[in-house]
């Protein structure tokens, strides 16, 4: 009897190594603050996938750019550097015009029409992710984009010569049918590039300008509800195809938990934030008439082009978004 539970012990701890050996841990790299609710909920999915799966698979999320810069967190995931990974989706619209289809201005401006545009957009980002060795996991969009300025602005003649920072291709494009000067800026590097000149104005969410407390340099935030991007998680294709189906499974099931808690924060926090600048003693506006038009007048403009360049797959993505 002694012999054979010592013989059940000693396969209880084989059993236990072998767990422990079988056990992963990815790292995932974010861009934004750990405060802000992309973040948090990137956590949340981190632990219903550590949870789910018995810590067969952790995952530990690393915040505000602290592994990878947000300009290398896609290259990373696709080379393998990382397993997985989040990153603002139409930061990478000169890879692929798809990647840029939740930031045409003024083609979606609501959480409604937003979800109903990456509805639209879905298999075809999947696809083009998947070109990149890249498996969707979900995606939380950003309240709608607002105007920051450190002056009043009433029209886009009020913005040439702008210091202008920009995160993509359509805040480029912006910029330069304004008249201003783009700079490239991650989110990370904001809050110096505002103190130091280097940016004078730029187009985001009101999420951004709390998370930067940007009411230290700047004085206005025009709310023209420009786009509502998104940031997407994404795992590398042969990290994916390295997880068996059960954990696959639990994987799935927090993403999609994940997705529905963003978009339900996004929508809770729009108006909080914009309140929280306007405590901070910016001034919180709808954009004047003329600045509408202008701004109306460079989306006309920006959709012809992102339809040329996306070709037939994004001409049948946004006909089916109309549709809807």
């Amino acid at each position: 009897m002694k012999k054979i539970a010592t013989l059940m012990a000693a396969t209880a701890i084989t059993a236990l190594g072998a767990n422990a050996a079988l056990a992963d841990k990815w790292d995932m790299p974010m861009a934004y603050a750990a405060t802000n609710y992309h973040s948090e909920n990137g956590a949340k999915f981190a632990k219903c996938v550590t949870d789910g799966t018995s810590g067969a698979l952790e995952i530990v999320t690393h915040p505000g750019g602290s592994l990878f810069g947000g300009n290398d967190i896609k290259r990373a995931v696709q080379t393998g550097q990382a397993p997985i990974g989040e990153r603002l989706i139409s930061a990478h619209a000169n890879e692929n015009p798809l990647y840029g289809v939740d930031s045409i201005p003024f083609l979606a401006t609501s959480f409604d029409d937003s979800e109903k545009l990456w509805k639209a957009a879905g298999d075809k980002i999947k696809e083009a992710l998947d070109a990149d060795n890249l498996v969707y996991l979900y995606a939380v969009p950003w309240p709608p984009q607002g105007l920051y300025t450190k002056k009043d602005v009433n029209s886009a003649a009020d913005l040439k010569g702008v210091k202008f920072r920009a995160y993509n291709a359509a805040t480029a494009r912006i910029a330069e049918l304004a008249g201003m000067v783009p700079v490239q800026i991650e989110a990370a590097e904001l809050s110096q590039a505002l103190a130091t000149g280097v940016a004078e104005s730029f187009i985001s969410s009101g999420s951004t300008g709390y998370d930067r407390k940007v009411w230290e340099q700047l004085t206005n935030f025009y709310d023209v509800q420009a786009w509502l991007p998104r940031n997407v998680v994404f795992v590398n294709k042969d990290a994916w195809n390295g997880l068996d189906d059960a954990t696959r499974a639990v994987v799935t099931g927090c993403a999609d938990t994940a997705a529905a808690d963003g978009l339900a924060k996004a929508k809770e926090l729009t108006s909080f934030y914009l309140e929280k600048l306007g405590e901070n003693g910016m001034k919180v506006a709808p954009p004047s008439d003329q600045l509408k038009a202008d701004f109306k007048g460079y989306g006309e403009i920006m959709t012809e082009e992102w339809l040329n360049s996306a070709g037939d797959a994004g001409k049948a993505v946004v006909e089916a978004y109309k549709s809807m």
